[in-house]
Order: C-alpha cells, then sequence, then structure tokens
C-alpha cells in the first residue's frame, strides 16, 4: 500500500515539543531555517513515497542472494539507491567539507524515519555508511577523510561495521581477529565477522569496512582492540580504484524479515587496512559510529511502526465486518479496533518526540560543546534505541491483530512489518544491554542528567491542566532513581530493563504533554489516550524493578525442565 510521510507530525514535534528552535539559533546550524527543514522534509518524503515505499515488497519477496561470490541485491534497489545518493539524502548532517549538507542529525534522523518506514531492508544500507562518515569525521587521520569522505558521502562508496564474530557476540573483548604492521603504515587484517549488514553491495563502486582487530602487542579484554578501515577495493591516491583486497563473502544469512538486505558472514585474509585513530582505541572509535547507530535503530522502529500503523489504519478503514450501535459496518468503528489505532498513534507519537528530543540535544552538543547537552543526549540513547524499537515491534503485531485472519496471511502485507522489525530489539547492543548501559555508566554521574530531565518533566507537569498524573508518575520516578544510585551494579542489573521501560512511559507522556498545551484537539485526545491507557504501566515497571531477583536467579537448569 502506499505511504504516507508523517511530515505534520515532524513540523509539530520540532515546533512545539522538542524546542528545535534553540538548534537554529546556533551558529553552527544557522542555515537550518524554518523554509530549509520543510524544503527538506517534504522533498525527502516525496522521494521515499515514491520511489523508496514501492521497493519494501519486492525485496522481501525476492531477497539478495550471493552469486560467484557476490551480492546481487532484489530489483529496483540500484535505481532506489541512485535516486537516494543523487539527491545528496546519504551526507545530510555531513561536513560540507566533504561534500555534506551540514544540517542537523535531527534532520537526518527525520529523513531515515521515514525511509525504515518506506523499504527497511534499503535503508540499513546508507544508514551504516552515515555512521561511518560520522566514526571517519571525529577518528580517521586527514588522509583517510580526504580519501574516504567524500565518496562515501557521494553514495559512490558504502560503509559498514564488522564487530561480531562466531565466539565474540556481546563479549567483544574475546574478537580474535588480528591486524599486523606493515613498512608502508598498512596493515594486514585476517579474522572472520559475522551478522554483517550490507557486507557487499552491487549498486556501489566499493565497500568499505570498519573492522575491529588486535595488534601483535594488543592487551587481552576490550582494551586491546583496535579499528581498521579494510575497503573491498583498494583505492589509488587520487581516489580511483585499484586491486581488489584480500576479502570475501563465505555466506549469507537465512534470516526471519529484512530479506532484502544481505546479512553477510565476511572472511579477512591478509586484507590491507588501515588504522582508524589510536592503537588499541578500537572500542572508542567504534562507539562513536555505534551510538550514532543506536538511535538509528531505534528510529528504525518507530519508522517500521508508521508504516505498520498506516497499513492497518487503511484496512480498518475499507474493512466491513457486522454492525456497529450506530449502524456503521467498518470496523474501524468497533470500539476495540479504535483503541487499537489509537493506542498505536499514540505509541508512535511519544517514542518519535523522544527521538527527535535525543537529536536535538546530540545538536546541541555538536554546535555548542556543552557538557550538560551530551549528558542529556547520552542519557536518551539507550531510551529511544529501546522504546524506538519496541514501539515498532508491539505496533507491528497489533496490526496484524487488526488484520484478522488476513494479517497472518503473507499476501496482505502486514506481517512483512513485524518480521522486518523484530531484529531491531537484537542488534547494535540488545536492548537488555541499553538499560544496563542506563543504569550503569549513564548513572555514574551520580544521577545529575536524569535528574535535570525529571526537573524538566515536573516542571512542565505542574503547568499542565492535565499534568497530575504525570507529576505523581515523575515522583515516583525520581524515588525510584534515588533506589537505583544506591544499588551495587547486581541489584542495577536485575531492575535495569523495569526501570527503563517505566521512564519510557513517563518520558512518553511528558511529550504528549507538550503536544497537548497546542491546544489542538487531536493533540488533546490522543494525550489522554496515552495518559489513561498506557501511563499507568510506569507502576507495574517500578514494582518490577524493586522485586528480588532471587525468584528466578534461585531457579536451576533442571528446574526450568518441564
Amino acid at each position: 500500500m502506499p505511504y504516507t510521510p508523517p511530515l505534520r507530525d515532524f513540523a509539530f514535534i520540532l515546533d512545539h515539543v522538542v524546542g528545535f528552535q534553540q538548534v537554529r539559533d546556533t551558529d553552527r546550524f544557522a542555515e537550518a531555517t524554518a523554509d530549509t527543514v520543510q524544503a527538506i522534509l517534504s522533498e525527502g518524503g516525496r522521494l521515499n513515497a515514491e520511489v523508496i515505499a514501492p521497493l519494501r515488497r519486492p525485496g522481501d519477496v525476492t531477497p539478495s542472494r550471493l552469486e560467484n561470490g557476490a551480492v546481487v541485491s532484489p530489483p529496483g534497489y540500484a535505481e532506489g539507491f541512485r535516486a537516494l545518493a543523487d539527491g545528496g539524502w546519504i551526507g545530510i548532517s555531513a561536513a560540507p567539507e566533504f561534500g555534506g549538507m551540514g544540517m542537523p542529525q535531527t534532520l537526518s534522523t527525520a529523513f531515515y524515519e521515514m525511509m525504515a518506514a518506506a523499504c527497511l531492508s534499503l535503508q540499513m544500507n546508507p544508514l551504516l555508511t552515515q555512521g561511518q562518515i560520522e566514526a571517519l569525521e571525529h577518528h580517521a587521520s586527514d588522509a583517510l577523510k580526504a580519501l574516504y569522505l567524500p565518496k562515501l558521502i557521494s553514495g559512490e562508496w558504502s560503509g559498514t561495521m564488522n564487530l561480531t564474530e562466531p565466539q565474540a557476540g556481546t563479549d567483544v573483548g574475546a574478537l580474535r581477529s588480528r591486524a599486523e604492521p606493515q613498512a608502508d603504515g598498512s596493515y594486514r587484517v585476517t579474522g572472520q565477522k559475522i551478522y554483517i549488514s550490507w557486507g557487499d553491495c552491487d549498486f556501489t563502486q566499493n565497500v568499505c569496512h570498519l573492522v575491529l582487530a588486535r595488534l601483535p602487542d594488543a592487551a587481552p579484554g576490550s582494551k586491546g582492540i583496535s579499528l581498521f578501515l579494510v575497503p573491498k577495493i583498494i583505492p589509488n591516491a587520487d581516489g580511483s580504484l585499484g586491486q581488489p583486497n584480500s576479502l570475501r563473502v563465505v555466506s549469507l544469512e537465512q534470516k526471519l524479515g529484512i530479506h532484502g538486505s544481505p546479512t553477510c558472514v565476511m572472511e579477512y585474509d591478509g586484507a590491507t587496512g588501515w588504522l582508524v585513530g589510536a592503537p588499541h582505541r578500537g572500542l572508542a572509535a567504534m562507539f562513536t559510529m555505534m551510538n550514532n547507530a543506536r538511535v538509528g535503530v531505534g528510529v528504525q522502529g518507530i519508522g517500521v511502526a508508521e508504516g505498520a500503523y498506516q497499513h492497518a489504519l487503511a484496512y480498518a478503514r475499507d474493512r466491513k465486518q457486522g454492525p456497529t450501535a450506530k449502524g456503521a459496518t467498518a470496523i474501524i468503528d468497533h470500539p476495540d479496533i479504535r483503541r487499537q489505532l489509537a493506542i498505536m498513534r499514540a505509541e508512535i507519537f511519544a517514542a518519535r518526540a523522544i527521538a527527535m528530543a535525543n537529536c536535538v540535544a546530540i545538536d546541541m552538543a555538536t554546535a555548542t560543546g556543552g557538557a550538560d547537552w551530551a549528558a542529556r543526549a547520552g542519557w536518551l540513547t539507550p531510551i529511544t534505541k529501546v522504546y524506538g524499537t519496541e514501539t515498532g515491534i508491539t505496533v507491528s503485531d497489533m496490526g496484524i491483530q487488526i488484520h484478522g485472519g488476513m494479517g497472518f496471511v503473507e499476501e496482505a502485507g502486514a506481517a512483512q512489518f513485524l518480521r522486518d522489525v523484530r531484529v531491531t530489539s537484537i542488534y547494535e547492543g540488545t536492548n537488555a544491554i541499553q538499560a544496563l548501559d542506563l543504569v550503569g555508566r549513564k548513572l555514574s554521574d551520580g544521577g545529575a542528567a536524569v535528574f535535570a530531565v525529571l526537573d524538566e518533566m515536573a516542571k512542565a507537569a505542574r503547568a499542565s491542566g492535565m499534568g497530575a498524573p504525570v507529576t505523581e508518575a515523575v515522583q515516583a520516578l525520581r524515588a525510584a532513581t534515588e533506589w537505583m544510585l544506591g544499588q551495587g551494579m547486581e541489584a542495577r542489573a536485575a531492575g535495569a530493563t523495569a526501570y527503563l521501560r517505566a521512564f519510557a512511559r513517563v518520558l512518553g507522556a511528558d511529550m504528549h504533554l507538550r503536544a497537548a498545551a497546542s491546544g489542538e484537539g487531536a493533540r488533546v485526545a490522543l494525550a489522554r489516550v496515552y495518559l489513561d491507557q498506557m501511563l499507568p504501566e510506569y507502576a507495574a515497571h517500578l514494582a518490577a524493578m524493586r522485586a528480588d531477583p532471587a525468584a528466578y536467579m534461585d531457579l536451576t537448569p533442571e528446574d526450568m525442565t518441564a
């Protein structure tokens, strides 16, 4: 079915909810005027609706495949990607000196949400490239920047990141890939990596891999990891392509969803690469790309949720099934169908607003160098990732339910949203890892960043005529945060996921209150849905947070057997 970009929601959130004007007012992003923002979102929406969205279904039924060691992408992907690259969309937020637009990440994120809704499998390719661009901007040598960034930004080349190995998933410190220095300053990289999205590509001239590996003098564990840029084809000094590198795609994973996106097993056999950042500091450099990707993956979930919601809404308006008390026959007039659709809409709005608030904080930190903005962005990133991806899964599942029996039939198209989005809660650090990061590293400031956010939410709730339940929720969340700060890491870990979900619920309510302050009838009604139907869940999450983990930790593997 057609995809309609949620341009009104984006404009409303930027203007009335997340304070995007602050970003416009900085010298760094002064060119992001109201007219420029509108033009970027409108044209980006048109591209995704007209060019990218028609590729979603073909990529599912005609997946990427491996032929003679090379990936063959689904029909239409090459043309869709070329339209994306030719329009300059890959470099929305990249540095102008290398060919980027230099726009705020907030706008780039809005564009990539629309692309995820249109075709998640294809969207993964430029999203990874965008993350690699940011990592190189921050950590690569001037020579690497000059050679690689213009090609990545133009879409002539694409980028990947290579972390996971068969024996080293979440425990990255267990990786075995190695890199040996050469006399010319390059390195020979050897090892195998798995789960590499778009590890090969037939619509870009080169594929550039960021690969984690160990130098000969590396210490054990994560402190001994370095980062290397390893291209599929070794470029000449002038940017032209030289000899093929010593790497190959071993196989493609057969997956539940995102069939159009090839997930590769990569083998490096003495492949030529160049060090990015300092020796043994590879994780610090890679985390620049990973943090970008964590926000991006949360937004993937929101985009897919929007697509699933639009699909379900259209079906509910057209499907005739039994009369209601009002005599209507379309299922959208049945109370439970209307309830589900309203919850889907309210969930998406809250998740989208949180992601936009996160990006505003990132942009303000970039523009001002303010530590408070950086801390806020750091706090919101795991919440954006978890809430965005869980929204994608929940909303896509509800979309199938609204379709009834037809939702279980692939021909209806509802199932693909759930199959595609399911992986987002797993990659770029599982959602449980995001929760551990929130209660661990992100609380290492003694709660300064979180208490600043809580103070703002409390102030907004007091100013709203609808804010009483949010005021109560913020108070409970403050007490929960103080409880967390008083615990050791083992207790924090046990309650981490519940704490993050509670925080996301209350933060979503804050976003809806800000929207309702506009006085628009639909915004007020949607806020009521969220406050009445969804906000109360925070109390259950906080109760679970404090529950004694012995209830399940005392169960032995034998006890788990039926």
